[in-house]
């Protein structure tokens, strides 16, 4: 089988691997469609800080069941399935807290272990759920990046009368917006970006009220309006927001900060205290695949508004380059595989 790896920072190949057996409590996808994340940029240009080389990366994928491993019913193959990357062991504190998103010895497939980039990959047979026919693969592939929306707005309960704020219009920020539109009925949700292509497509995918914070000032613009958000999204991930945030935000807000960035942001104290401002942060997904597939079937999102490319996967390379430098095009790239 075909296998897409990195082999180091900024060496990606396409390998000729066994195909492999799952193993107890396994069983193996056939992958059909695999989307193409931040993170696996990230690891191909060696800036994840918990990857491992080589690595075949993807953990957004999709595809049918074809053997199973002992344990495993065998009636499971033939499911059309998509796979929850994330791995936990089931008994450590956050696990017993229903958080296994941040369980003591995590592994993340694509990240950790290898994942779904390859025309068959081997994962656990409980992070492999079945999507109802109607949806189709396009959209079921999405359900990955949709949990991590899930995730956010599963912890700060979001209310029709909230007036939220999502800095970032990329993949992240949209989803977050469609289920604060669609699921939520969130009133009013403000979208910031720098890019007004991307700000097109918030608007496409529901957003009140779109802003260029690189042209005005985002202080200027909502104090003109008298406008507190009550809830504010980190969708950006940039160190600088989170001190705007708490200057921006309605007393009793709340704030989430869903990046990785390793240098340090810089606010005081008072800042939040003052306010008695609540801020979550949020890493991936704590079981939410069931959440949203339910969510597709009763058409409360739309994947389609952020899918703008496909290609096949042996032009990997090319998608990539296209996901990390085209922002104004492109939003969501999928690869097909045979």
């Amino acid at each position: 089988m075909k296998s897409i790896v990195i082999e180091r920072p900024d060496i990606l190949t396409l390998d000729e691997r066994p195909i492999p057996e799952p193993g107890p409590g396994e069983v193996r996808v056939k992958v059909r469609l695999a989307g193409i994340c931040g993170s696996d940029s990230h690891i191909f240009r060696g800036h994840n800080p918990f990857a491992r080389y080589p690595r075949v990366i993807g953990h957004e994928f999709l595809g049918v069941i074809d053997a199973t491993g002992p344990g495993v019913d065998p009636e499971r193959c033939g499911e059309r399935v998509v796979v929850d990357p994330v791995i936990s062991c089931g008994e450590c504190y956050p696990c017993r807290q229903q958080r296994p998103n941040v369980c003591t010895s995590l592994a993340v497939l694509g990240v950790h272990r290898d994942g779904g980039f390859s025309e068959y990959a081997v994962v656990p047979a409980a992070n492999a759920w079945v999507l109802p026919e109607h949806i189709s693969d396009a959209y079921g592939v999405m359900t990955e990046p949709f949990t991590i929306a899930a995730n956010v707005t599963g912890q700060v309960a979001p209310q029709p009368d909230d007036i939220a704020l999502i800095y970032g219009a990329g993949p992240m920020g949209l989803t977050t917006l469609q289920v604060l539109k669609g699921v939520y009925q969130v009133s009013q949700v403000i979208v910031a970006d720098f890019i007004d292509e991307r700000l097109a497509m918030a608007r496409a995918c529901g957003a009140d009220w779109v802003i260029n914070n690189q042209e005005t000032p985002l202080n200027t613009l909502l104090a003109e309006r008298e406008t507190r958000p009550t809830l504010i999204i980190d969708a950006a991930c940039h160190p600088a927001i989170l001190a705007e945030a708490a200057a921006l935000a309605s007393p009793a807000g709340r704030i989430v900060i869903m990046g990785f960035s390793s240098r340090p942001s810089e606010i005081a104290q008072q800042a939040i205290t003052g306010k008695e401002l609540t801020i979550y942060s949020s890493r991936l997904n704590a079981r939410k695949f069931p959440v949203v597939i339910d969510w597709l079937t009763r058409g409360l999102i739309d994947p389609g508004k952020l899918v703008t490319h496909q290609f096949d996967y042996q032009q990997v390379t090319r998608a990539i380059e296209l996901f990390e430098t085209d922002q104004k095009q492109c939003c969501k790239v999928l690869l097909s595989f045979p």
